[in-house]
């Protein structure tokens, strides 16, 4: 008899502590990609970002109070262009983090769990992501050239 990976076993206990025969969870290969894994995967790798990001924050402060030359090199790495991609990329990853989390407190709280429910979640989750990116970033580069222009006076 072929052994098929989907019918592996797990040995584990009931809950009377007799030996019983657990079937693995399935992997991958058993379920269709749908949007929802994506954004879960998603969720999780921008969970990541931000706090790897929270550390670039941290540092940018203690340079702030290390004082003016700390400061001024700090700025210098920020103000890059990779500088700058890496703040956009930690800021979107903040976001869609956020956003996701408000849709997993819905679910906790019982409510959105149709396939239908979750797929639409999901798309609006994508947009409402990238509207706020777009809105914060606008407003960053608004405010950072009225300051400029301010100091320039």
């Amino acid at each position: 008899m072929a052994s098929d990976g989907r019918e592996a076993f797990y040995h584990g206990t009931d809950t009377e502590g007799q030996a019983i025969r657990r079937p693995m969870s399935p992997h991958l290969d058993v379920y269709r990609f749908r949007l929802s894994m994506a954004l879960s995967i998603g969720n999780r790798m921008a969970g990541v970002v931000s706090s790897l990001g929270a550390g670039l924050a941290v540092t940018w402060l203690a340079a702030l109070a290390q004082g003016p030359r700390a400061f001024s090199r700090a700025q210098r790495v920020a103000t890059n262009p990779l500088g700058r991609l890496i703040f956009l990329g930690w800021g979107v990853a903040t976001t869609y983090h956020f956003v996701a989390s408000i849709r997993h407190l819905i679910w906790d709280s019982g409510s959105r769990f149709e396939k239908k429910e979750i797929d639409a979640d999901g798309r609006r989750s994508v947009f409402v992501t990238a509207g706020l990116c777009v809105f914060l970033t606008t407003a960053f580069v608004i405010l950072t050239r009225l300051r400029n222009k301010g100091t320039r006076a």
